[in-house]
């Protein structure tokens, strides 16, 4: 895990922020259900309440900074699963190849 608090590697993975994007409506829609479902929404600090538009993704680099796998996000919930990442991962053991996961 990186803490990046001045975004500048945030920038170098070309993710930026999106108001379009993070409020699209299937968003909304998967949000709305939280409360009725039981869910607890997650405790945000207020120091990262900066940009509430900030769109995350979702990279995987080895030891020595090569870059594995590679996947900004397109909407909130577009992410890539456990298994594609230890796919990945597993696949990186004696290759430095990077990957884009691909959603279907």
């Amino acid at each position: 895990m990186l803490l990046d608090p001045q975004r500048k590697i945030y920038r170098s993975f070309g993710l930026g922020s999106s108001y379009s994007k993070v409020l699209k409506f299937d968003c909304l829609l998967k949000f709305s259900e939280y409360p009725r479902s039981s869910r607890d929404f997650p405790d945000i600090p207020s120091r990262l309440l900066e940009d509430l538009y900030q769109m995350g993704g979702d990279f995987l680099l080895d030891d020595a900074g090569t870059v594995l796998l590679s996947h900004p996000s397109k909407s909130p919930l577009d992410r890539p699963s456990v298994s594609d990442i230890l796919k990945v991962a597993e696949e990186a053991d004696g290759n430095t190849e990077q990957h884009e996961v691909q959603k279907e």
